[in-house]
C-alpha cells in the first residue's frame, strides 16, 4: 500500500420471533405472575397463528392504516360491532367478512390490508406475533397501579424495543413511517432516539398510543420554549445568502484562511476544461482501450519521478494490477497526476497507495482537488475511511487533506489487507457523507461572508453614539471606568470565581438522575440521520471540555450551551419519549441552581 502518498513539500422491536421479557408477578396464585404471563401470550400465539388466513388478516387490519382511494386517514380498521367486553380467547366462531365496513372510514376490512395480500404465512405469524407482544406489554402497564413496578415495566420494554433483532429500527424506519406506525421489517440497528420525520412504507403497524403527527402545531408549552441564545433566524439568514449571488466573486480578505481556497486555481481550471478527472484501471475482462492505457502508463511516469525511494517494478505493478484503480489529472491529453488506490468494500476502507502530481504543477491546488474528487468518488460507492502509509514527507499533505494517526478503522479489519512499509507513518481519514468536498472551499469562504454581513447588520442596530465626556473639564481626575456611557459593567469580575460557579452547577446537572442520556455525544451508530437532523449538537461531556479550557467567559454562553442541549432533545425526540420528559425535568433543575447562584434574576 502506500509508503508515500508521494505528494512532494509544497504539495436498536418487540421480539418476533419469542416470548415477551417476563412482567414482574405481584404475587398471587400461580400463573399470575411472570411465568404465567409468558405461558399465557405463548398459548395465544399458537392459537392465533393456526387461525384461518382471513382471521389473522382481521388482527392485522385494526393496526393497518387505510389504503382506500381518495387519501383515507384512517389509521386501523375498527369493527362496526364491538363486543361489549373483550374476549376470553382468539379463536372466535364469527366469520370473518373482508367486505364489513370500519366504523371509523366506512371502508371495508379488505381496504385496510391489501398491503397483506402476497405476504407469506410465515411472514404473517412473526406480525402477528409482534402485535401480541406489544399488546401484552401495554396490557400490563397500564394494569400496574404501582409507579415504581410500573418503572420495571417501562424498562423492561425498553430492552427490548432496543434489542438488536427489533424490526423498528431498520434503516427503513428510520427513514420514516406514518406518525403512530411501525413499520415491519427486521434490523440491526440501536438509535438513541426516536426520530419524528417520517413517511408511508409498505407494511406497518399502528404503534400503542398516539403520537403527534409532524404537520400538526406544536403544544402552547413547547411553542413557549425558549429561544436559544445565539441563535438566528433562518429567515434572516436567507436574507443574507440573497445578497451574495457568486461565491467564486466574493474577495479575499484577512478573514479568510488561506488553506480554504488551496484548490481554488484547480477548480476554477476543471470548470474552463483546462483539466480533467478521470478514475481508470487496467482490465482483463475487457478490450484494451488505447487511451487508458497510455494514461497508465503516464501515471507510472509521475509515480515513478516523484517517488523515487519505490522501485518502478512496483510502481508498474500495482498501476496496471486490475484490483487497483486510479484517478488521473489530466492535462492538455497528458497525465500530470494520480492518485493509486485499492478499494476494500468488505472491509469498509480504502487504501491509497500512491499519490503524485508532477513536479512543475504542485503549486496549483492539484494535489488538494484530487483528493477531494477522491473522497466524493468514494462516498457514491459508500466507502467512508481512507487508509495510506506516508513518509516523512506526504504527512503534511495528509494532514491538509484530513487525515491524521487517529485511525477510526479497526485494526481487524485492515491487518492482512495492507502492508506495512518501514520508515512509513500509518495515518486515516474518515468521510462524511453530508461534505461535498470539491466546493467545500467556496462553501466556507460563503460561510464566512454570511458571518461578516450578519456582524455588519447587528452592528448598525446595536451602534449608538454617545456625548463625550465633559466631567474632567469640571476638574475630576478619576471615574469608573463601567461609569463611561456604551461601557457594560462585567457579569463576575473573577473569571476564577465564574469558573468555580459554573464547574459546582455543571456538577449538579451532569449528577441529577435525568442527566443519563446528556452525557456524551449522540453516537451516528446509535441515532442515524441525528446529525442531518440537529445542526448544532452539545452534550454535557462538551461542555465539560469546554469549561475546562475557559471556553466560558460569560455566563451567557454557558447557559446557550446547556438550553441547546435540551432544545435539541426536545426537536428530535416525540413529547411522549422518556428523552424528552428528562430534557424538562432537567431544565427545571439547571435554571434552579442557576438561580441559587445568583447568575439569574429568581
Amino acid at each position: 500500500m502506500a509508503d508515500s502518498a508521494g505528494i512532494q513539500q509544497g504539495s436498536p422491536a418487540i421480539g418476533a420471533s419469542g416470548l415477551v421479557p417476563a412482567a414482574p408477578g405481584a404475587g398471587g396464585t400461580e400463573g399470575s405472575g411472570a411465568a404465567g404471563g409468558s405461558a399465557r401470550i405463548a398459548v395465544k400465539k399458537a392459537q392465533l397463528r393456526s387461525s384461518p388466513r382471513p382471521k389473522k388478516l382481521e388482527k392485522l387490519g385494526v393496526y393497518s392504516s387505510c389504503k382506500a382511494e381518495g387519501a383515507c386517514k384512517c389509521n386501523g380498521w375498527k369493527s362496526q360491532n364491538p363486543p361489549p367486553t373483550p374476549p376470553r380467547t382468539d379463536q372466535q366462531s364469527s366469520t370473518v367478512n373482508l367486505q364489513e365496513p370500519c366504523r371509523s372510514c366506512s371502508h371495508t376490512l379488505g381496504d385496510h390490508v391489501t398491503h397483506l395480500e402476497n405476504v407469506s404465512e410465515e411472514e404473517m405469524n412473526r406480525l402477528l406475533g409482534i402485535v401480541l407482544d406489544v399488546e401484552y406489554l401495554y396490557t400490563c402497564v397500564h394494569k400496574e397501579e404501582d409507579a415504581d413496578t410500573k418503572q420495571v415495566y417501562f424498562s423492561l420494554f425498553k430492552e427490548e424495543v432496543y434489542s438488536h433483532s427489533s424490526p423498528i429500527w431498520s434503516h427503513d424506519f428510520l427513514a420514516g413511517a406514518p406518525a403512530g406506525q411501525i413499520p415491519i421489517h427486521t434490523g440491526n440497528t440501536h438509535p438513541h432516539s426516536l426520530n419524528r420525520n417520517t413517511h408511508p412504507q409498505r407494511h406497518t403497524l399502528q404503534a400503542v398510543g398516539e403520537k403527534r403527527k409532524p404537520s400538526e402545531p406544536l403544544p402552547y408549552e413547547e411553542n413557549k420554549r425558549p429561544r436559544v441564545v445565539g441563535d438566528i433566524p433562518m429567515e434572516l439568514i436567507n436574507e443574507v445568502m440573497a445578497t451574495i449571488t457568486d461565491p467564486a466573486a466574493i474577495p479575499e480578505t484577512s478573514l479568510l484562511s488561506a488553506h480554504s481556497a488551496r484548490d481554488e486555481a484547480a477548480r476554477l481550471e476543471e470548470r474552463r476544461g483546462v483539466i480533467e478527472f478521470h478514475v481508470i484501471g487496467n482490465s482483463l475482462n475487457q478490450k484494451p482501450n488505447k487511451r487508458i492505457l497510455m494514461w497508465l502508463v503516464g501515471l507510472q511516469n509521475v509515480f515513478s519521478h516523484q517517488l523515487p525511494r519505490m522501485p518502478k517494478e512496483y510502481i508498474t505493478r500495482l498501476v496496471f494490477d486490475p484490483k487497483h484503480k486510479t484517478l488521473s489529472l489530466i492535462k492538455d491529453g497528458r497525465v500530470i497526476g494520480g492518485i493509486c488506490f485499492r478499494m476494500f468494500p468488505s472491509q469498509g476502507f480504502t487504501e491509497i497507495v500512491f499519490c503524485a502530481v508532477t513536479s512543475n504543477e504542485q503549486v496549483k491546488g492539484y494535489g488538494t482537488h484530487l483528493m477531494n474528487h477522491l473522497k466524493e468518488y468514494h462516498i457514491k460507492h459508500e466507502i467512508l475511511n481512507f487508509l495510506t502509509y506516508a513518509d516523512e514527507y506526504a504527512i503534511g499533505y495528509f494532514k491538509k487533506q484530513g487525515f491524521s494517526k487517529d485511525i477510526k478503522v479497526p485494526k481487524a479489519k485492515y491487518v492482512g489487507y495492507i502492508k506495512d512499509y518501514e520508515g512509513a507513518t500509518l495515518m486515516g481519514c474518515e468521510l462524511n457523507p453530508s461534505i461535498p468536498y470539491t466546493e467545500f472551499s467556496v462553501i466556507i469562504k460563503k460561510q464566512k461572508e454570511i458571518i461578516k454581513k450578519l456582524i455588519e447588520r447587528k452592528q448598525a442596530q446595536i451602534r449608538k453614539v454617545y456625548p463625550g465626556l465633559s466631567c474632567f473639564k469640571e476638574g475630576v481626575r478619576q471615574i469608573p471606568i463601567e461609569s463611561i456611557p456604551g461601557i457594560r459593567r462585567k457579569e463576575m469580575k473573577d473569571p476564577d470565581q465564574l469558573y468555580s460557579t459554573l464547574k459546582t452547577i455543571l456538577q449538579h446537572v451532569k449528577s441529577h438522575p435525568n442527566g443519563w442520556p446528556f452525557m456524551e455525544p449522540v453516537k451516528k451508530t446509535e441515532a442515524p440521520g441525528y446529525y442531518q437532523v440537529i445542526r448544532f449538537p452539545m452534550d454535557l461531556k462538551t461542555m465539560s471540555e469546554r469549561l475546562k479550557s475557559r471556553y466560558y467567559t460569560t455566563r451567557k454562553l454557558f447557559m446557550a450551551d446547556m438550553q441547546r442541549i435540551f432544545t435539541n432533545c426536545r426537536e428530535y425526540n416525540p413529547p411522549e419519549s422518556e428523552y424528552y420528559k428528562c430534557a424538562n425535568l432537567l431544565e427545571k433543575f439547571f435554571y434552579t441552581k442557576i438561580k441559587e447562584a445568583g447568575l439569574i434574576e429568581k
